[in-house]
C-alpha cells in the first residue's frame, strides 16, 4: 500500500483505511438512460427550430408560442444537463474513523472550537443548551484538542445557573460515556432511551442526574 501523508509531515504505510469506495450497479443503466434521454431532448429542440426557422409561420401568435416552448425546453434540457453529473458514476462511500488512532497520534490531531449560541431562554431552553454543550464535550476526540465556547446574548442568569450545574454533573457524565462508550451523548437523550435501562451504570449515573435536580 502507498504511503499516506499525514499532517505533521510524517507518513505511514500498510495503514487501515480511512474510507473505501465502492460504484454502484446502477451506473451502466444511468448512463443508458442519460443517452436516450439526450437523444429525445435533441430531437425535441430540432422540431422547435423546424418550426420556428424552417417553415412558414402562420402568424405572430403562433410564432411567439412555439418561440416561448423552444425557450421553456431549452432551460428544462439545461437544469436536466447540470444533475446528470450525479449520476453518472455514482459511489458508495463507508467509513471507518475507529482507525484514525491507529494512523495518527493524538497532539496531531487539529484543533477544534465550538461556539454555541443562544440569546433568549424561553426560546431556546438552558436545559438544550446544556444538553448541546455537554454532547460536544463528551466528543470521541482529544480533550486537549476541543474547545466550547457559549455565546449568551441575552445574559440570563437562568443560563449561568444550568452551566454551573452541568459543569458539576459534567465531572460523573463524560467519564461515564468514555468508560462505557455511550454513543447517545446528550444527556437527555441517553435518559429517554430504553437501550440502556436494564444496564447497573444506567442506574448509576440517573441516581447522581436525579440527586442534582433534587439539590
Amino acid at each position: 500500500m502507498e504511503g499516506r501523508r499525514l499532517r505533521g509531515g510524517f507518513t505511514t504505510t500498510d495503514s487501515p483505511p480511512l474510507h473505501t469506495s465502492e460504484p454502484l450497479r446502477r451506473t451502466a443503466f444511468n448512463r443508458l438512460f442519460a443517452a436516450v434521454y439526450f437523444s429525445a431532448i435533441l430531437a425535441l429542440l430540432y422540431r422547435h427550430v423546424q418550426n420556428l426557422f424552417l417553415l412558414s409561420t402562420t402568424s405572430l401568435l403562433s410564432f411567439s408560442t412555439t418561440l416561448s416552448l423552444f425557450i421553456s425546453d431549452l432551460v428544462l434540457a439545461f437544469m436536466w444537463a447540470s444533475l446528470q453529473a450525479l449520476r453518472m458514476s455514482p459511489i458508495r462511500r463507508k467509513e471507518f474513523p475507529q482507525d484514525l488512532k491507529q494512523i495518527i497520534k493524538d497532539e496531531d490531531f487539529v484543533g477544534l472550537d465550538v461556539f454555541i449560541c443562544t440569546a433568549d431562554p424561553y426560546k431556546e431552553p438552558p436545559m438544550n443548551v446544556v444538553n448541546t454543550a455537554l454532547s460536544l464535550m463528551a466528543y470521541d476526540y482529544p480533550t486537549d484538542k476541543i474547545s466550547i465556547y457559549v455565546s449568551d446574548d441575552g445574559g440570563s442568569d437562568l443560563t449561568l445557573f444550568a452551566f454551573m450545574e452541568a459543569a458539576e454533573f459534567a465531572r460523573h457524565w463524560l467519564p461515564f460515556c468514555r468508560e462505557h462508550n455511550v454513543m447517545e451523548r446528550s444527556p437527555q437523550v441517553y435518559f429517554e432511551s430504553n437501550y440502556h435501562s436494564s444496564s447497573p451504570h444506567f442506574e448509576k449515573i440517573k441516581v447522581i442526574n436525579t440527586l442534582k435536580h433534587l439539590n
